[in-house]
């Protein structure tokens, strides 16, 4: 079975650099982990010289990269989080999701000012979890849910391990 955790938080939050920690966690531990990221402003760009990026400027419906170790593809089309994460289940053991704070899967909020703890109040429903600058901060803006400081990533990824199915 596959678990879905996300991880929502404003810009600058620390939500990628934790995902980034989370991921070999996991790994290294033989749990098979996907990523999803929200783009919500449509920002990401493939790197611009690249010859997949100089076939979807051409027009092409998509682009796919072979190469020994990966396959990268990228596609002109609109899907929703649901049909990614239906697509991706069976093949991963750990669904992170960074962002997409209004979709109604498990998330943590991670913040780091005061301004920013506002994101618990944006959520579809309460965190399950919060990282925090500090407990205060935490217990102010989300009480009685268990709180994680910024760099504690086992404590976290421990938490995300129990919340696992079969771990």
């Amino acid at each position: 079975m596959t678990t879905i955790i996300g991880f929502a938080g404003y810009s600058d939050s620390g939500k990628t650099t934790l995902v980034s920690l989370l991921v070999p966690y996991f790994e290294d531990r033989g749990v098979k982990v996907a990523v999803i990221k929200h783009d919500a402003h449509g920002h990401y760009k493939e790197a611009p010289e690249a010859d997949s990026t100089l076939f979807i400027r051409s027009g092409a419906s998509a682009s796919v990269v072979l190469s020994p170790d990966a396959v990268r593809t990228y596609e002109r089309k609109t899907v929703t989080l649901q049909e990614t994460i239906e697509r991706l289940k069976g093949s991963y053991e750990l669904i992170l999701i960074e962002g997409f704070k209004r979709e109604a899967h498990d998330k943590i909020a991670i913040f780091r000012t005061e301004d920013q703890a506002r994101i618990v109040q944006q959520l579809a429903a309460p965190p399950i979890a919060c990282i925090a600058a500090d407990q205060m901060l935490a217990e102010a803006a989300a009480p009685d849910i268990p709180f994680f400081s910024m760099d504690a990533v086992e404590s976290i990824a421990e938490f995300i391990r129990s919340r696992m199915r079969n771990p």
